[in-house]
């Protein structure tokens, strides 16, 4: 293990121990019922303020919802990828590991997304079709945002042409703050679960620069010994 995945590997844990605390704190802080029907919220006197500050917009929750489409479009497509390796090479193990990697990560952000639509740490700012809903973290924000940075990643390792890699570059990072920003002007959510979807996302993509950090000198040395001119022996 080199020096980079250890310190990958400590950033994930301390991200994830910041996200654990947070979402601890969010659930025992300043608890007070400030939601629909009195529901009981942490950090009430700051989510209360931006709540009042902001309100809720459709033209911003519909431009979320957009923003989000556009991010599991990008998912499907590094999964289609990783469907025409498995097709063409025949098996699991023959498709390129980051490719793997990165279908783990999206899979944990599924098994996050279905876990806090049933434990319930804040409830909505907003009503949901006349009920309550669960509302931390920030789930859209945190699909959207581990996609997209895995996404950003895992393109500065296969885009050679720097010219499209700024653009790519440009494009992720864009579509991360439009959905951290629409999201959070919707009004949909408390400004603590937006903070928390950004927390989470952060500490499955430091995940996945790990792995692709793991996974790096492995395929150097293939390529290494693949270019290596050969030795005759006389």
């Amino acid at each position: 293990m080199t020096k980079q995945v250890r310190q990958a590997g400590i950033m994930t844990a301390v991200l994830t121990a910041v996200f654990l605390l947070f979402m601890i704190l969010v659930k025992f802080v300043d608890m007070q019922p400030i939601g629909p029907m009195n529901s009981m919220v942490g950090f009430a006197a700051v989510n209360g303020f931006f709540q009042k500050l902001i309100g809720t917009s459709n033209i911003f929750y519909l431009l979320s919802k957009l923003c989000g489409a556009i991010c599991i479009l990008t998912a499907v497509l590094f999964a289609g990828i990783g469907g025409m390796q498995l097709y063409e090479r025949k098996s699991l193990m023959k498709v390129d590991k980051n490719i793997l990697a990165m279908g783990f990560i999206f899979l944990l952000v599924i098994i996050f997304y279905v876990l806090f639509d049933k434990i319930v740490i804040n409830y909505r700012p907003v009503l949901e079709d006349g009920a309550l809903e669960a509302s931390f973290p920030s789930t859209h924000t945190m699909l959207a945002c581990t996609i997209m940075g895995c996404a950003l990643i895992e393109c500065r390792e296969v885009v050679t042409r720097k010219t499209t890699l700024k653009y790519i570059e440009i494009f992720c990072w864009v579509m991360i703050g439009l959905t951290i920003v629409t999201r959070f002007l919707s009004g949909v959510h408390w400004f603590t679960d937006i903070i928390g979807g950004i927390l989470l996302s952060a500490a499955l993509v430091s995940l996945y620069y790990m792995a692709v950090l793991y996974f790096r000198p492995k395929k150097k040395k293939k390529a290494a010994q693949k270019t290596a001119p050969a030795v005759s022996v006389n």
